[in-house]
Formats: structure tokens, sequence, C-alpha cells
């Protein structure tokens, strides 16, 4: 059983702090722009557009963060995800969410532990098994395909003890797939991140152009002595 301070790491944490943030000073900022525009109150358009550039100073930073750092972060990482195949344990439910998520990344990526199969020979529960058990997850057999969770049982074992390398299981490693899949969709990642940067800049452009017409509607209001 893993604690929880096994399957963290300040970088990660800190990281889900940021989203946490942007996530709630999002929902602030769409509550003050809709208000601010639909009353024309100049102090809310102002907040809209500081929340705006808060935002988008904050995802440029985490972006630098993580290009800066992407070295620390996959060390932190591949620790996490060592622990997480050790302590691997179908039955342990108080895991279930974070062993189904790495399941269903084993399933989509066409992967077989971080560096490769090998990984999972020091699963304790395999281990106990002489490893005639292997993860479903990674199974590239078309007789597998219902179990998406769990282990498997190895047919026919040659010996009563085998290896991974008796498995038939994929051989990429999750980390050289991740690896491939972001090259692979960098282009449109990249066409995201520049799209959702071009609304937040127009967004702000707009908020200084209601604030400016609502000043000048109200100074031609003020009567003239």
């Amino acid at each position: 059983l893993l604690a929880p301070t096994e399957m963290s790491s300040p970088s990660l944490k800190t990281g889900a702090y940021i989203l946490i943030g942007v996530g709630a000073l999002t929902m602030l900022m769409g509550f003050l722009g809709c208000l601010g525009a639909v009353n024309e109150i100049r102090c809310l358009l102002g907040l809209y557009f500081a929340c705006l550039m808060v935002i988008l100073i904050t995802q440029v930073a985490a972006g630098l963060v993580i290009y800066f750092q992407k070295e620390r972060l996959k060390e932190e990482l591949s620790s996490i995800v060592e622990s997480l195949i050790e302590n691997y344990d179908p039955l342990n439910d108080d895991k279930r969410n974070l062993q189904d998520t790495w399941d269903y990344v084993q399933r989509q990526v066409a992967c077989c532990g971080w560096t490769g199969a090998k990984d999972w020979e020091k699963n304790e529960i395999l281990i106990n098994k002489s490893m005639t058990e292997y993860p479903c997850s990674c199974s590239n057999s078309s007789k597998d395909l219902e179990v998406d969770s769990g282990f498997c049982n190895l047919d026919d074992p040659v010996n009563s003890t085998a290896t991974y390398a008796d498995w038939p299981v994929h051989e990429q490693g999750c980390m050289d797939g991740v690896e491939n899949w972001l090259k692979d969709n960098l282009g449109v990642i990249l066409g995201v991140c520049t799209g959702v940067a071009v609304i937040e800049l127009l967004g702000m452009i707009l908020s200084i152009s209601l604030c400016k017409n609502i000043h000048s509607e109200d100074y031609t209001k003020v009567p003239k002595s």
C-alpha cells in the first residue's frame, strides 16, 4: 500500500495548485466580465482585464517551468510510476482510481511499464505468482481485449517460473510512448495554446475598449458649467 507522500512530488503538487487556481480564477473572471459588460460597470471590467492578464502570465510561467524543469519532472514522474507499478494490487480499492488511470494509459498508448515491461517484474504479487501472470492492460493479445485491468494468466508457461519476455505484452515503455505522442501532436498542442492565448488577448482588448466607451459616455453626460 502506498502512502500519500509516495505518490506526490513538490513539482506535481505545484502544477496541480496552479491548475486549481487558474480554474477558480477563470470562473470568477467569467462572472465579473458578464456582470460588468451587461451593467456597464467600469471597475468590474477592470477586474476582468486584470484576471485575464493574471491567467495569461500564469500560463506563460507554467510553460516556462515545464520547459526548463522537464528533466526534473521526468525523474519525479518516473519515481511515482515505478512505485505505483511495484505496489499495484487489483484488490486494493483505496488506490483503485490511480491504478485504473495507469491501466487506461497503458491501453491507450499501447505500452507496458514506464521504461518497459521489465518494470512489472518488481511487482510483489507477480513475484509471488512466479511471473505466470501479467498486467492485462499491457496485453497485445486479442483474447484480453475485454479485460482492461488486473492480472491475466499466462497460457501454458514453459516453466514454473516465467519472465516478462514470456508475456504477450507491448514492448514499448509508456515513457517513450507518451513522448512519441507529444511529438506527433505537438502542432495541435501549440495551436490550441496559441488559440487560447489569442482569445485571452482579445478579451483584454475588448474589456479596455468597453471601459473607454463607458468613460466617454459618462464624460458626455456631465453637464457643462
